[in-house]
């Protein structure tokens, strides 16, 4: 149980907690399949409306558990380069509707044989093409739902890029943040490429990354990598997400897919994706609950329909 996924709430608020308390929810091969697995299940599910991601206990998530990595394991019978290949191998499998296990996993990373049970080639989305390590922070920005990250203690090298993954960061003033990855001799690979452009300078995510710098909670709000600072991010999250839950799913999932989708597009992109988007809303039966809510008539919203992107 590497990751617990809370019940629902009767307003769809689905709690995700990183589950590995003693090791400061550091990221073994176990807890990578758990939070993919997490994220294609918060994907698949239209009666979640807003989704909730934290570590139990004293950290979010202290990044790669190095150790796990590079020892044999004889539970399943894997030497530490199969593992790093495993990690490495693209597609995952979980980007797309089919069962991880379905994709290559004999380690060498070339993905050639990823075969359904059925013997037949398994057909991955083209959007979907980020491997294990990429997932756990890329799928969330899939999940048709806000994502909310509330971070405290530590957040570092992968644990770090899984937050920039969500939609908004709440975080402790004196959280340690760090792109951590230099200490180790690599770079971020976790979507860090895509995830930071959106909120800082390349001149600040260069320094942050060369460096490996520890910065506080406080200083990650003033560079744009934390939505924001209080001293009680989860109480926080839970009054967002409740803020959020009370709006249209269709609006929210559109508005989600919207920014995601043209914030570094062409205006004219742009532009086509607000009127592709828009008609989708009107009309639709949770557009009109959502007016007719201004009126004081309450028409309880349906669960969110599928979008064309």
């Amino acid at each position: 149980n590497r990751v617990l996924i809370h019940p629902k709430t009767k307003d769809g608020i689905r709690h995700v907690e990183l589950n590995r308390p003693e090791k400061m929810n550091s990221l073994d091969m176990d807890m990578f399949h758990s939070i993919a697995a997490a994220a294609k299940q918060m994907r698949n599910d239209k009666h979640v409306r807003v989704v909730i991601i934290s570590g139990k206990g004293r950290a979010f998530c202290t990044g790669l558990d190095v150790k796990s990595i590079i020892r044999p394991s004889t539970e399943h019978g894997r030497l530490p380069m199969t593992k790093i290949n495993r990690l490495l191998e693209r597609p995952s499998g979980y980007g797309s509707d089919a069962d991880a296990d379905d994709h290559d996993d004999d380690g060498d990373g070339d993905g050639e044989d990823a075969e359904s049970n059925s013997g037949k080639p398994v057909e991955v989305d083209p959007i979907a093409m980020g491997n294990l390590c990429q997932d756990i922070c890329y799928l969330w920005r899939d999940v048709p739902v806000p994502v909310i990250a509330v971070l405290n203690g530590m957040c570092f090298g992968g644990g770090f890029q899984l937050a920039l993954g969500a939609d908004m960061r709440y975080s402790t003033p004196d959280c340690k943040l760090s792109i951590m990855e230099s200490k180790w001799g690599m770079i971020p690979d976790m979507g860090a490429s895509v995830t930071l452009r959106e909120l800082v300078r390349i001149d600040v995510a260069k320094e942050l990354t060369y460096t490996g710098k520890i910065i506080s909670g406080s200083e990650a709000e003033e560079l744009g990598l934390v939505t924001r600072c209080c001293d009680d991010p989860m109480e926080e999250a839970w009054s967002v997400a409740r803020s959020i839950a009370s709006k249209s799913p269709d609006c929210v999932a559109a508005a989600k897919i919207m920014y995601q989708s043209t914030w570094t597009a062409s205006e004219k992109e742009c532009l086509e994706m607000e009127t592709k988007l828009q008609k989708q809303m009107l009309p639709s039966y949770n557009q009109t609950s959502a007016s007719l809510k201004n009126f004081g008539v309450d028409l309880p919203y349906m669960d969110r329909k599928d979008l064309d992107k």
